[in-house]
C-alpha cells in the first residue's frame, strides 16, 4: 500500500470507530437514564447534534449504552444549520456519516428569519425555538418518539439563575417531558454531567468541533454567559457548588408535559 494510501486508510479508520467514554462520564449519564427512565426498550431517539463538544460526546456515550445495555433501541442523528456565515458544518459532516448512523443534515436559513420576525425575544431563544420545531419535524416524519438534547449540568445552572435573577421562578430545563401535542419525549442525558468533563472527553478523542455553532452567543455577551461567569467566580471558593446546585434543581428537572 502506497504511503499516502496508508495515512488515508488509518484516518478514515480512525473517523469510523465510536470512542469509548471515560468510566465517569459513563456513570453520570447511566444514573441520569435511570433516574428519570429516559429511554425504554423498542424506543426510536433522535439526537440533536449542533456540531459542538457536548453533543458529538454525547453521541459517542449513547452509542456506548446502545451497545451494552439491556434493551434494545435505535439512533438517528441531526444537524441543522442555521446557515449563518460563522457556521461552517462541512468538518462534521463526512465524520458522522462515516459513523454509520442514520444522519439528517437539514438547512434553514434561521438567521435571515430572525433578522425579520424576530419581536422582543433574544435571538438564542428565537434560533432555539426554530431548530426545536426543525427537530420535531424531522422525528415524526422519520419515527422517531424521542428526541435527545445535549444540555449539562452547567446550562441547567445557569437556566435556573436566569429564570430566578430575572423572571422570578425556580425553573430550569426538563430532564425528561412530552411535548404538548403527546407524541414525542424529551431528554437531557446530560443533566449530571458538567461542561468540563465533555470538554475534556471531546479535546482527548480529537472529535471535529465546530466552536462557532452559535453565531449570536460569540457575536454578543448575553445573559446566560454572565451567569456561566458568575458561576465559575462562585466556584472558584465552594468546590460543592454544582453538587448543592444539582440537589435543589432536581425536583425542577422531574418529568412534566411542555
Amino acid at each position: 500500500m502506497h504511503r499516502d494510501d496508508a495515512i488515508e486508510f488509518l484516518y478514515y479508520k480512525r473517523m469510523t470507530e465510536f470512542i469509548k467514554p471515560p468510566k465517569a462520564l459513563l456513570r453520570n449519564v447511566g444514573k441520569a437514564l435511570s433516574d428519570f427512565h429516559m429511554i425504554n426498550d423498542g424506543d426510536r431517539i433522535l439526537l440533536g447534534l449542533s456540531g459542538g463538544k457536548d453533543s458529538l460526546s454525547l453521541l459517542h456515550i449513547l452509542h456506548h449504552f446502545k451497545r451494552h445495555a439491556p434493551i434494545h433501541f435505535d439512533i438517528g442523528i441531526m444537524t441543522v444549520d442555521p446557515q449563518a456565515e460563522s457556521f461552517d458544518p462541512s468538518p462534521l459532516i463526512p465524520y458522522v456519516e462515516s459513523l454509520g448512523l442514520p444522519y439528517y443534515f437539514q438547512q434553514e436559513a434561521i438567521v435571515e428569519m430572525a433578522q425579520k420576525h424576530m419581536d422582543n425575544d433574544s435571538y438564542c431563544a428565537f434560533c432555539s425555538r426554530m431548530k426545536r420545531g426543525i427537530m420535531y419535524t424531522t422525528a415524526r416524519d422519520n419515527n422517531y418518539n424521542v428526541l435527545v438534547l445535549a444540555q449539562h449540568l452547567d446550562d441547567l445552572a445557569e437556566s435556573f439563575l436566569m429564570s430566578a435573577f430575572h423572571g422570578g421562578q425556580l425553573k430550569t430545563m426538563k430532564a425528561n417531558y412530552t411535548v404538548a401535542d403527546g407524541d414525542l419525549r424529551v431528554i437531557r442525558p446530560l443533566v449530571y454531567t458538567r461542561e468540563k468533563e465533555l470538554s475534556a472527553f471531546a479535546s482527548s478523542s480529537g472529535f471535529p468541533v465546530i466552536y462557532d455553532n452559535c453565531p449570536a452567543c460569540f457575536a454578543m455577551p448575553t445573559q446566560r454567559e454572565h451567569m456561566k461567569q458568575l458561576l465559575a467566580k462562585e466556584e472558584v471558593g465552594n468546590e460543592q457548588l454544582f453538587k448543592s446546585l444539582k440537589t435543589a434543581m432536581l425536583p425542577l428537572m422531574k418529568k412534566s408535559s411542555a
